[in-house]
């Protein structure tokens, strides 16, 4: 009922994902979401993130932001990070997870998403046939609309837990 919604897997952070094994199961292209996966909603690029983006260029990993966030918001953040990004993603519509692997060069078996939301960020991703990680919000702050979604992704998740067990 709810598979749609479920992502491949589901971790406490952006930042203890192992980047290292992806590149070495054949992922080439990362797709993030920004705000509260990378950093808290608003927030700019820390050095947290900045260590993040400088550690997937080592390993060899491209990577490219989504947001539905105007473009003053997204730019500044993926210039810190030296980062491709699409700005008013309208997401979960598949049009801009389509184009950022275009932007990287990479076809769904190469490409992984990473977002802390599922009705937009996994949803859309899911609906590409594209690989996903669900990472825990980084900060309880945020907007209304969200908090609002939070309920329903709690059920979600009992039944993506459930299936998992």
């Amino acid at each position: 009922m709810f598979e749609c919604f479920f992502p491949d897997a589901y971790m406490d952070s952006t930042y203890v994902i192992d980047f290292e094994k992806l590149y070495k199961e054949g992922i080439r292209g990362v797709i993030f979401d920004i705000d509260n996966t990378l950093v808290p909603h608003g927030a700019p690029a820390d050095e947290r993130a900045i260590r993040l983006f400088a550690r997937l260029r080592s390993i060899g990993l491209d990577y490219c932001l989504i947001s539905n966030n105007q473009l003053p918001r997204v730019k500044p953040f993926a210039d810190a990070v030296q980062a491709k990004f699409v700005e008013d993603a309208h997401k979960p519509s598949r049009k801009n997870y389509l184009k950022a692997m275009k932007l990287m060069h990479v076809d769904l078996d190469s490409c992984i998403f990473v977002g802390d939301q599922i009705f937009t960020d996994v949803y859309g991703a899911k609906r590409c046939g594209m690989r996903t990680i669900l990472v825990k919000p980084l900060h309880p702050k945020e907007e209304i609309q969200i908090v609002l979604k939070r309920y329903l992704e709690k059920i979600v998740l009992y039944f993506y837990q459930k299936e998992k067990r």
